[in-house]
């Protein structure tokens, strides 16, 4: 019963947040700041992401292991303009070279 009350207060929370959102005046929203935040936020999440599930271990530390190599693989394809799809295939094969090389 309570992982139901818990999705059920999930589900009414992520309701009210919604509507909060829609509720802001369309004056509040053409300001410059919020303007330049909108645009900024997404990136620096994506990156926050990123960085914490390529170098986060387990119980928190820092874990230096394949997935950095991917990463950085992924990082000289988009250097040198490889489109999207190469640059993914390019980082999941030096993720998988890094393990069977690697340990």
């Amino acid at each position: 019963m309570t992982v139901w009350l818990a999705i059920g207060l999930t589900a009414a929370g992520c309701y009210l947040v919604k509507l909060l959102g829609l509720s802001v005046p369309a004056e509040m929203l053409e300001r410059p700041l919020v303007r330049r935040l909108a645009v900024l936020l997404p990136v620096a999440l994506l990156a926050a992401l990123t960085a914490l599930q390529t170098f986060g271990g387990g119980s928190g530390e820092l874990t230096v292991d394949a997935r950095a190599v991917g990463l950085a693989a992924a990082a000289v394809a988009l250097l040198l303009r490889a489109p999207f799809l190469l640059v993914i295939a390019v980082a999941v094969v030096g993720t998988a070279a890094a393990r069977a090389f690697g340990g």
